[in-house]
């Protein structure tokens, strides 16, 4: 049986029945201080803390050494941050053909005994090459929305197979009065779990959209210098 990976927080294993499903790529999904690459970055501390070697693909410069040093220091960690970010591999791409050569470099990684892969901003590389394609001509534009869907497959493949938990945030716009996401189907597909994040007027709510063996649900939420815990479940 495939167990589950600790999201770095009570309330958010306890929402998700011990955490995030080893064997399945999850999608967090939202509008930006949502809080996405939060629920990224308590996973990968949590790893980490236990000596656990994390990659964490960082396309849009989320990721905060200072972040991880409040986190520890809020759990009372009695390790050194340095010990605890020498076990998380950071790849900062700034291009989608970056991004593509980062992908080609995660079979290297996971020979390492990775225990979590994280892609923090998987379609924002993506959505820029897509623009510039546009202006070429529509096979260009066909030919980089391929590449995006090979990334995902790529990811599904790792935590199917190798049984390692892949996380993946994603933007979201407004189209004819609903929210879709960057990309398309193509992250939906691949995502087995989809959360939702939410933010307005001060409320936070994550909303489980998809999800294997849970049913879909909510839950209020506040982001603290410890990460994440809950207001009260919906």
């Amino acid at each position: 049986m495939v167990g589950k990976l600790s999201a770095g927080s009570y309330d958010l294993n306890k929402w998700l029945h011990g955490g995030y499903e080893k064997d399945v790529v999850t999608v967090f999904y939202g509008g930006p201080g949502t809080g996405k690459t939060t629920l990224c970055l308590l996973a990968a501390v949590s790893q980490a803390r236990k000596g656990n070697k994390v990659v964490f693909v960082d396309t849009e410069g989320g990721f905060s050494v200072e972040r991880v040093k409040q986190v520890l220091a809020a759990w009372k960690d009695e390790l050194a941050p340095e010990k605890v970010l020498e076990h998380i591999i950071l790849l900062k791409p700034t291009s989608f053909e970056e991004q593509e050569d980062a992908f080609k470099q995660l079979g290297k990684y996971l020979k390492q005994g990775v225990s979590l892969v994280v892609v923090d901003g998987m379609a924002i590389l993506y959505r820029l090459a897509f623009a510039a394609a546009r202006e070429k001509n529509e096979g260009a534009e066909r030919r980089v929305t391929a590449l995006l869907a090979g990334q995902m497959r790529q990811l599904a493949a790792i935590a199917r197979k190798q049984e390692i938990p892949v996380l993946v945030t994603n933007q979201v716009y407004k189209w004819e009065e609903a929210m879709k996401m960057v990309g398309g189907d193509v992250l939906p597909y691949w995502g087995k779990c989809l959360i939702e994040l939410n933010h307005d007027r001060g409320r936070r709510v994550l909303g489980l959209r998809k999800h294997r063996s849970l049913p879909v649900k909510e839950m209020s939420f506040q982001i603290y210098e410890g990460g994440v815990r809950k207001r009260g479940f919906l």
